[in-house]
């Protein structure tokens, strides 16, 4: 294995500083922040590009590899923050890490008797083995695996509802119907084994694993249980695009579909027979006045064609939010595929959207890093949407590691039960 460590950095308190790894399929980004009360404050940046081979579709394809850039991400976020951390949350991304929310319906014998704690963590975990099983079926129906094994990477609470009223903190109450809502994310045990795998070699502290649109939603969402923020969510990476549909602070679900800006690229190099890396030159390029017309012309079909499919993607991804009576017609994008113009441009045209739910065309804009709610940059290197999933990936390990205390509202307290 490459030793990472350069030089010996002081030691410092595991409980005051956090590392997030997002293994993206064009770039390992890893941020170091330190835990300053409520606040984290980032200051370590490091920023490496992957290798083709090294990731697919979102999932770790080459451990070795990942291994390898990881190592130098974090050399590089160790060398500015003057420090090294230990405890780490990575994210998982990918067609088969499946995001839902699902409401179970519990008639209690005893009616009269006030809800506590033990009966809510009872019906938490009826509803978390309800969506294993159905994330397990699946999972398997696409892998044409019968014997995949998955395991639960995220759980928040969504809503709480007794005899049909809707109830931000059920301790106490009494009824007869509870209906809970819970998101949970699963994936399978052998992308959840590379990661450890990962954080194994790099000598680190897995604090959580986390679903990357679900790390996106914990960046925008602060803590308060009465959160109405509403909105679309898309991370749109290089092997895959990731959506979550947040509303009234709930996360309601979450898909992913294997299109993302490597697709663009690899169409541009088919199509006019260039090199990966050629054509990744021109993408990012595009808007250049020194680029030829007739090159320019040529670039632009080729992303159309791409981009055709990527949009019927997103379609179809969000189609599939049957729960939801209305779309939010906010749409929110990060990640380094959505630095494509074209894109957005594609997204706020009014044909794509016509068959869902939508009660007015969507605003569509770019998450800024001034945006995500309890992290701040010190550095001055986290300056664009391209790092909101690393930094979603720091408000998880907050959650994960700073505990129930005696002021944390119901939501949180079960949040924190939940390992959100």
């Amino acid at each position: 294995m490459v030793l990472k460590k350069f030089k010996k950095q002081p030691q410092i308190n595991d409980d005051e500083y956090l590392v997030a790894l997002d293994v993206g399929t064009e770039f390992v980004k890893a941020l170091i922040a330190r835990l300053d009360g409520e606040e984290l404050n980032i200051v370590g940046v490091g920023r490496v590009r992957q290798d083709v081979s090294d990731m697919h579709a979102g999932a770790i394809a080459d451990i070795a590899g990942v291994v390898r850039n990881c190592e130098e991400a974090l050399a590089q976020a160790e060398e500015q923050a003057g420090l090294q951390a230990k405890k780490v949350v990575i994210g998982i991304a990918g067609e088969l890490v499946k995001g839902t929310t699902d409401t179970i319906r519990y008639r209690r014998p005893q009616p009269d008797r006030p809800l506590d704690d033990a009966e809510m963590e009872f019906i938490i975990e009826k509803v978390q083995e309800r969506a294993q099983t159905k994330a397990q079926r699946q999972i398997a129906l696409e892998t044409g695996n019968e014997d995949v094994e998955v395991k639960l990477v995220n759980s928040a609470l969504v809503g709480i509802h007794i005899d049909g009223y809707k109830i931000s903190n059920p301790i106490g109450f009494q009824g007869r119907d509870v209906s809970v809502q819970i998101y949970t994310a699963f994936a399978p045990m052998v992308h959840i084994g590379a990661l450890e795998r990962v954080a194994d070699e790099l000598s680190l502290d897995l604090l959580a694993v986390a679903a990357e649109p679900f790390a996106v939603s914990r960046s925008v969402l602060g803590s308060e249980a009465g959160s109405n923020f509403t909105a679309i969510l898309a991370d749109v990476g290089g092997g895959s695009t990731d959506i979550a549909v947040v509303n009234d602070g709930g996360v309601e679900g979450t898909r992913m579909f294997g299109i993302g800006g490597r697709s663009f690229t690899q169409t541009i190099a088919g199509d006019m027979d260039l090199s990966y890396q050629d054509a990744e030159k021109l993408k990012v390029n595009i808007d250049n006045e020194q680029i030829k017309p007739a090159v320019k012309k040529s670039v632009e079909a080729a992303i159309d064609k791409t981009l055709e499919v990527w949009i019927a993607g997103v379609d179809l991804a969000l189609s599939e939010f049957e729960s939801v009576d209305h779309l939010p017609n906010r749409i929110l994008l990060c990640g380094g595929g959505a630095s494509l113009d074209k894109l957005v441009e594609a997204l706020e045209a009014d044909d794509w959207h016509k068959d869902l739910p939508f009660t007015r065309s969507p605003r569509v804009q770019l998450i800024h890093p001034s945006e995500v709610i309890g992290v701040k940059d010190e550095t001055g290197d986290v300056s664009d949407h391209t790092f909101i999933t690393a930094m979603g990936l720091l408000r998880v390990g907050y959650d994960t590691l700073v505990g129930s205390t005696e002021g944390d509202s119901i939501r949180e307290k079960f949040n924190r039960l939940l390992k959100i």
